[in-house]
């Protein structure tokens, strides 16, 4: 069994492109017109009600229920881009998790939540780099030593 993608239902398969690619920089693998796959893995769906099968008013939009989440190495330069984005809707202001992580909820166009948060090997790079040792920082995020060597030797899942 093999994990291929998410795919999001959208009320315009091109408005929603355009954000993804210009907001996030996310690259087309395949565009099947009102179907798009993006390399990373994401997937756009117009007409989502035809391809599952399901009458068209049940087909949902910000149900609360899930969120896209990013990450970013650049968070601030993220949140200048963002805050030039016209008709943004934001779900609330920056937010830091008690792990020390900084993220930014908001909408897509059709209204999917989307999370983007500083990239967590730079969050632990930064307790680092405020003098904290690999133990403080793996007691302050609550994340074993062994998972932040991971994190930091850029292990990735497989």
């Amino acid at each position: 069994m093999k994990y291929t993608c998410t795919v999001l239902s959208v009320a315009d398969i091109h408005v929603a492109r355009t954000f993804y690619e210009e907001l996030f920089g996310l690259e087309v693998f395949q565009d099947y017109g009102i179907n798009i796959a993006f390399t990373c893995g994401l997937a756009l769906q117009q007409e989502f009600d035809w391809l599952v099968g399901v009458p068209k008013e049940s087909v949902l939009s910000r149900s609360h229920n899930m969120e896209l989440a990013f990450e970013t190495e650049d968070f601030d330069g993220f949140l200048e881009k963002l805050a030039a984005y016209p008709g943004l809707r934001r779900l609330g202001d920056v937010i830091e998790h008690t792990w020390g992580q900084r993220v930014i909820r908001f909408y897509d166009p059709d209204r999917h939540l989307i999370e983007v948060g500083e990239d967590m090997k730079m969050v632990v790079q930064r307790f680092l780099d405020q003098g904290m040792t690999l133990q403080e920082v793996s007691d302050r995020m609550d994340v074993s030593v062994e998972d932040l060597n991971k994190l930091l030797l850029g292990y990735t899942r497989t």
